[in-house]
């Protein structure tokens, strides 16, 4: 059974998405990190990506902002184009902790390995396999031109927030150095943190999010640059851990209310990837309790259930194409 929608339908989802939810007052931005504490709490964008390379976005979709934990996604997927799936499953692991995505008690519960890599210690150990081992500059072009084939353009390093997230990562140090305890980090610690501090402050916007979430909804194959970024094998398996972990312990709530594999940061912004069907992301500043954007929330649960794709639905759902509805 397929079940078809249009452009004209995803564009009409879209407007009353933004419009609904535009004036949503309740959240606050991050505070823990003083850059984020600053960003205009005001700001809220919607982009949609579809396997023609079209996009289709409302509000402040271009403006730069803080990738954070949605790095994660990116790193997991470097880790698996240079190792293959089986080496992450084995030195780091694609269980859910259950816990925050900072917990270090996860970590003293699960001492054979790291959890997942979309969580903090998995994406510091994640940030640790990258290669060249031990050439911290050569990783991070690697980490940077990844995001950059998954986005068809580049990100950039946000200094003020770099600063901001090393002086303040004293949790994440401690994971670092447990992880170490364990063997369960692959290079020196210390280049392994700094490779995943600067990764969580790369600047990208609401419509880079949505390409890289339709590369990977499309087999790994970027619609804008046409490029076969990644294996298309591997696009279960990263599904896969989106869907099990993208919102640390309240996943679970999130894919039952909205069906959709989705990874949150603290920035403000959320990836939503439904395979075959479209890359989506949204982006406002003020966050609920469990760091998660309420707005960017309400509006991706708001435009799956009104087009009715949903990742555990039977029906396949196609987008078509026809030029009329071209928006």
């Amino acid at each position: 059974m397929i079940s078809k929608i249009t452009k004209q339908q995803i564009t009409e989802a879209i407007d009353e998405a933004y419009n609904k939810y535009k004036d949503e007052k309740s959240g606050a931005n991050a505070d823990y990190i003083p850059y984020l504490a600053n960003v205009p709490s005001n700001l809220f964008g919607i982009t949609i990506c579809l396997n023609d390379g079209s996009v289709i976005e409302r509000g402040d979709t271009n403006y730069i902002f803080g990738i954070e934990s949605i790095s994660k996604v990116p790193t997991a997927i470097l880790a698996m184009r240079q190792y293959g799936t089986q080496e992450i499953l084995d030195k780091i692991g694609c269980d859910a902790t259950g816990l925050p995505f900072n917990s270090i008690f996860a970590i003293l519960l699960e001492n054979d390995h790291p959890s997942t890599p979309l969580v903090n210690a998995g994406a510091i150990a994640a940030c640790s396999i990258i290669k060249p081992t031990g050439k911290s500059d050569e990783k991070w072009d690697a980490i940077v031109n990844n995001i950059k084939e998954l986005c068809g353009s580049s990100p950039r390093l946000i200094d003020e927030l770099y600063k901001s997230e090393t002086d303040t990562n004293f949790n994440n140090r401690a994971i670092t150095w447990l992880l170490k305890e364990y063997n369960r980090i692959y290079d020196h610690p210390m280049i392994s943190l700094d490779l995943y501090t600067r990764q969580c402050s790369l600047g990208v916007t609401a419509k880079q999010l949505a390409i890289m979430a339709a590369t990977i909804a499309f087999g790994g194959r970027n619609p804008l640059t046409n490029k076969q970024v990644f294996n298309s094998e591997y696009t279960s398996n990263i599904v896969s851990l989106i869907a099990s972990v993208g919102f640390y312990e309240h996943t679970g709530d999130w894919m039952y209310t909205s069906g959709i594999p989705a990874k949150s940061g603290v920035g403000g912004g959320i990836m939503g990837v439904m395979p075959g069907v479209m890359g989506i992301a949204s982006f406002a500043p003020p966050l609920d309790s469990a760091g998660n954007s309420v707005k960017a929330q309400k509006a991706i649960r708001y435009i799956t259930n009104k087009l009715n794709i949903n990742i555990f639905n039977p029906a396949r759902t196609q987008v078509t194409m026809e030029k009329e509805l071209v928006v």
